[in-house]
């Protein structure tokens, strides 16, 4: 019997490719298209926001019907359309605005993929009847001989998205597949031009989906729960440099905005949510050995001493050689070889032996 499986579709040329990979396998394959409420419309400049448009959901739900059976065809394929939208509020939304209110810079998609896409998505798929959820990310997930998951970079390592499926535990992994864990990007495109597969997005997806033209700080205006505060921009002793219309407006490492005149430019050093100020100084005072993280997943064995790794602290990054220390309750500290620049709170540090992902954990503090 073949096996039911589920593929999330977004409409790019990544997902189209899994689903036709894997009907070449020989898997009974259904997509699910999900829609977060957040989607731009046709004829629209801003993004839908289910807080401001009554009938947003509807509209959206109904486009995206018209849009995907396109795709269904080409692929001769069942695809469903699964509002996600309260689920997507509430659980990436909020956690984004919510984050940058504690005064520390979020990723929305290192809570999506176990929350949303292996969460809300993969229990949809599993009540339609399948036991696995594809992607299009690039990467590998391997079942070692001891029934043990463990996560794997993509040979692409231009395109390697391991970093962003470091939160999922062992459940959800059992239950993915990643179709495309052994192509290159290029491969994948030249695979749908042969087969005559036409992608709906042509554009390489934004690390925030949900934020039109990556203007986070116009979006955070536009949430109905966002609330903040003036204050004052201050130097590592505490003396006032200027100040500030809101600490949302700023991130770790930050150059432009500050304005504060001064012989060297400031850079953005800390940000103080409690006391509601911003800390700047020389580009030097960025560097830090070391950061404390909280939250760890630990995607197979937890290491409960220290041990050699790689570290990514963004996903824009370079890997570090560092040592990671695990502490009490999924925390940690990691001590970098060579001291790094602009380590955020907020941010997702990833940590690798090779090329396997041991775990995840966010940045707490520098």
């Amino acid at each position: 019997m073949k096996k039911k499986t589920a593929i999330a579709i977004s409409g790019g040329v990544d997902s189209l490719v899994a689903a036709y990979l894997l009907k070449e396998k020989g898997h009974d394959v259904f997509g699910i298209h999900f829609i977060t409420g957040y989607e731009s419309m046709p004829g629209t400049s801003a993004v839908t926001s289910p807080d401001s448009h009554e009938n947003s959901i509807s509209e959206i739900t109904g486009h995206a019907i018209g849009k995907i059976s396109k795709i269904a065809r080409e692929l001769d394929i069942k695809i469903e359309v699964l509002d996600c939208s309260k689920d997507f509020k509430t659980k990436v939304v909020d956690y984004f605005s919510q984050t940058y209110l504690a005064g520390k810079t979020p990723n929305p998609c290192l809570v999506c993929n176990p929350s949303i896409k292996f969460g809300t998505v993969l229990g949809y798929a599993r009540k339609m009847g399948a036991s696995l959820l594809a992607t299009g990310h690039y990467a590998a997930n391997i079942i070692d001989n001891k029934g043990m998951y463990h996560l794997i970079k993509g040979v692409d390592t231009e395109k390697d998205q391991s970093y962003f499926l470091a939160f999922l535990n062992q459940e959800q992994l059992s239950r993915a597949i990643f179709p495309l864990s052994e192509l290159t990007k290029k491969e994948v495109i030249k695979l749908a031009e042969k087969k005559g597969l036409n992608p709906l997005i042509n554009k390489e997806s934004q690390d925030i989906c949900f934020v039109k033209d990556k203007n986070y700080v116009e979006f955070l205006k536009r949430e109905t729960a966002f609330k903040s505060r003036s204050g004052v921009i201050v130097n590592r002793n505490g003396e006032i440099l200027g100040s500030h219309r809101g600490i949302y407006n700023f991130t770790i490492g930050q150059r432009r905005g500050i304005n504060c005149p001064a012989a060297e430019p400031y850079y953005i050093l800390g940000i103080d949510a409690g006391k509601n100020t911003v800390v700047a100084g020389s580009k030097k005072e960025l560097l830090t050995s070391k950061c404390h993280l909280i939250n760890i997943n630990w995607v197979a064995e937890k290491y409960l001493s220290p041990v050699k790794v790689h570290t990514r602290i963004r996903y824009r990054s370079q890997e570090f050689s560092s040592t990671l220390f695990p502490g009490a309750d999924n925390t940690g500290t990691i001590r970098f070889d060579t001291p790094q620049s602009a380590v955020t709170p907020g941010q997702g540090a990833v940590f690798y032996l090779e090329n396997e992902i041991l775990g995840g954990g966010f940045i707490d503090n520098a």
